[in-house]
């Protein structure tokens, strides 16, 4: 909208058209324009999308000013959800509608750097475009996002100096890795379109590094790997010495924010941060989200992955040493991460986490003997994907690490020791590992509280128990070892009155739900003893141990300072199950509820490798249930068959014995009858065929029926 004159200095709202908005790039560079008030970059004032938040009225009133971008385009999937930035999503079934949209806009951002299946709409849209530019009722600005793969086997201008590092200027020279020419075609043609009549139609080609941030586009594969943990080391392809050019997406968003506002002089821009990280690098720093370590891998292993395609491997083994010298001297950028990657890991860490929702599951099952505790928490572990924590396992675990630290020969781990200088780290395991041993000899194999505690925390604070969470099973057992595990170490405060204060806990290691299962000692002696000889074995589960156990426990949880006070103390309020009305040995209802409270989880869900078993799991289910229902088929029709088959029979045998029933009666019921005839009737028919035969009447048959009625003996 025009300004008026009673608003001379009111800036109407432009529209901005950017396709896929549902894409990594294009659902962060939306969001943040979307945001951005009109001009703001001039005035070097950018508003921070959480200060739009927090603060709804002040940036009402800057925008009723100064006016907002809306931001429109195209998403990837059509039955997509809106995003919650986008002014309006446009769909169409031929160009011409898009036409329609794009000169409805005036700006049109057409992203190409993580999408290849766009190029020719993005070629077809800027041609379309420039053919309309006598239409144009404004300047209009076409920015095509690209990528700095169609740099990479472009020569440093100083053939004598090969780590030279390319900037803007040497454009023109830039050769495209073969799989990306189709790139360098499409910004050789915008940049050509944009000399026309720059001002009606002004473009530029924005070159982008690898972008990473927030959920960490082409560098999630390292990120997922490190985060899940599941090798000792995070893959680091090749001998990881190329220098990748990278930016935030969020830096990326602020550039072409400056490009659409200040209209630069330059037709192609670098989008890069201040870094040259080599790959190693970047690995390594990723590689604190999980194991610390990194292992290297032929370069052919990348096509292995199931997260990778061939785009992400060229672009992974890209080494370019580049300068973005012209947005550090005509931008104004409020840069998240000017120095990459490394040295912003820990936010990045912080930003992938959030993004993606990957939040910890922390659990702790308590309980007396027998109450099922380890059944449960290994069965609530395996469902939710997270860490068992055994206060057996933990211990030799941690022994076992010290041992490795005080043994530890390799050259390489060795080289990055002096390295790190951790060398006095070896020397307090070895001592720390002799006082273990030492406390254990004179425990007769039991460790005194400090050092399991000690023991626990380490573990509780790994990067496998951050990420993923944990479930303790049946640690701690008393409200001091519950006290000093969670509570948080206090820095130095002026005192203050105690009095409805919560006392201060370790967030991070301190569990969020608290499960606290019981059952009468009657019940739970039974359980014991109805065990399978197997699980007692080694056990605290024999009559005598286990009865010492449960009182015990009994006694310790019998005062007012249990360690489900100190739950409660902290707010974290224990959830009290009781398994007496439980018969199934696989505690089947208890993980059900537990499940219920505690709602889905918050992680990657199954691996690519589970997901390929589940199917194969389910396949053979399938397999196994149709195969079983044929065999029950062609049983139930074999046995139909044969009770058929057995009826006839029955039948038969039953028709048969009641003909010959019906014959023995027909037989025994005519020798009367036949006995008469021959006494009375044969005797006078005979005389009478005798005399018929003698006069040979012309009516036989009536003679023979007058002989018989009056030569009847019985007719007197």
């Amino acid at each position: 909208m025009a300004g008026s004159a009673s608003t001379p200095d009111k800036i109407r709202s432009k529209r901005i058209f950017l396709n896929n908005l549902d894409s990594f790039v294009g659902s962060h560079v939306g969001k943040h324009l979307s945001n951005c008030v009109v001009g703001a970059s001039l005035e070097e004032q950018l508003i921070d999308e959480e200060q739009i938040e927090e603060e709804a009225a002040t940036v009402k009133s800057i925008t009723l000013t100064k006016g907002t971008y809306q931001v429109v385009g195209t998403v990837s999937v059509p039955d997509a959800k809106q995003p919650d930035f986008a002014f309006e999503v446009f769909s169409f079934s031929a160009r011409e509608q898009l036409l329609e949209y794009l000169l409805d806009c005036d700006i049109i951002i057409y992203n190409i750097s993580d999408s290849t299946e766009q190029i020719d709409e993005a070629s077809w849209a800027v041609s379309a475009l420039h053919s309309e530019i006598e239409n144009f009722e404004g300047t209009k600005i076409f920015i095509l996002l690209s990528t700095i793969m169609t740099w990479t086997l472009t020569k440093p201008s100083d053939p004598e100096d090969s780590e030279a590092a390319l900037t803007e200027d040497d454009y023109r020279r830039r050769k495209a890795h073969p799989n990306f020419k189709d790139h360098l075609s499409l910004e050789k043609l915008v940049i050509k379109l944009g000399k026309t009549k720059k001002r009606k139609f002004a473009t530029y080609v924005v070159a982008s590094g690898l972008v990473y941030g927030m959920e960490e586009g082409i560098f999630h594969y390292l990120f997922k790997e490190a985060w899940l943990g599941l090798n000792p080391a995070i893959s680091c392809f090749g001998e990881g010495k190329n220098v990748v050019p990278t930016i935030h997406v969020k830096d990326l968003a602020s550039v072409l924010q400056n490009v659409m506002e200040r209209k630069p002089t330059s037709y192609y821009i670098l989008a890069l941060d201040d870094s040259k990280h080599k790959l190693k690098e970047i690995v390594k720093a990723v590689s604190k989200l999980g194991p610390g370590k990194i292992q290297h891998v032929p370069e052919g292993d990348a096509l292995l992955s199931y997260d990778l395609t061939q785009s992400d491997i060229d672009q992974l083994l890209v080494n370019l040493t580049m300068e973005a010298f012209y947005i550090k001297e005509n931008f104004n950028i409020h840069w998240v991460a000017e120095a990459g990657i490394v040295e912003n890991i820990q936010n990045l860490i912080k930003e992938f986490k959030q993004s993606r929702t990957l939040l910890p599951l922390k659990i702790a099952i308590l309980g007396p003997p027998a109450v099922g505790k380890s059944s449960v928490a290994e069965k609530l572990a395996k469902y939710y994907k997270l860490h068992h924590i055994k206060i057996k396992d933990v211990i030799e675990e941690a022994i076992a690490n010290l041992e490795l630290k005080t043994t530890q020969t390799d050259m390489e781990e060795a080289e990055e020791t002096e390295e790190e200088g951790d060398d006095l780290a070896v020397r307090d395991a070895q001592e720390l590992l002799d006082q273990v041993k030492e406390n254990m000899d004179q425990n007769g194999g039991r460790l005194d509280d400090s050092f399991v505690i000690k023991f626990m925390k380490e573990k509780l604070s790994s990067m496998p128990c951050q990420n993923q969470g944990f479930i303790l099973d049946g640690f701690p057992k008393t409200y001091l070892q519950t006290k000093e595990l969670f509570t948080a170490v206090e820095e130095d405060e002026e005192e203050e009155s105690n009095i409805n204060k919560v006392p201060q806990y370790d967030k991070m290691i301190t569990p969020e739900f608290i499960f606290s299962l019981d059952a009468s000692d009657e019940f739970l002696k039974n359980r014991a003893l109805n065990l399978p000889e197997s699980v007692v074995v080694g056990t605290h589960y024999t009559q005598d141990r286990f009865m010492r156990h449960l009182a015990n426990f009994r006694e310790q949880n019998a005062e007012d300072e249990t360690l489900l006070n100190y739950f409660d103390e902290i707010e974290i309020h224990p959830i009290h199950i009781d398994v007496s009305h439980d018969n199934d040995a696989e505690n089947t209802p208890v993980i059900e509820d537990i499940i219920k409270i505690v709602g889905s989880a918050k992680n990657y869900g199954p691996t690519h490798d589970e997901l390929k078993e589940l199917q194969r799991r389910e396949a053979d289910e399938r397999l196994a249930k149709e195969t079983a229902e044929l065999a029950e088929r062609e049983r139930r029709e074999a046995e139909e068959a044969a009770e058929k088959v057995a009826r006839w029979e029955e039948w038969n045998t039953r028709l048969e014995e009641v003909k010959r029933q019906e014959q023995e009666f027909l037989e025994t019921h005519s020798i009367p009858l036949r006995n008469y005839l021959m006494q009375n009737v044969m005797p006078t028919l005979t005389k009478g065929l005798i005399e018929c035969c003698k006069i040979r009447p012309n009516d036989p048959v009536d003679f023979l029926a007058e002989y018989l009625f009056k030569n009847n003996p019985q007719i007197e």
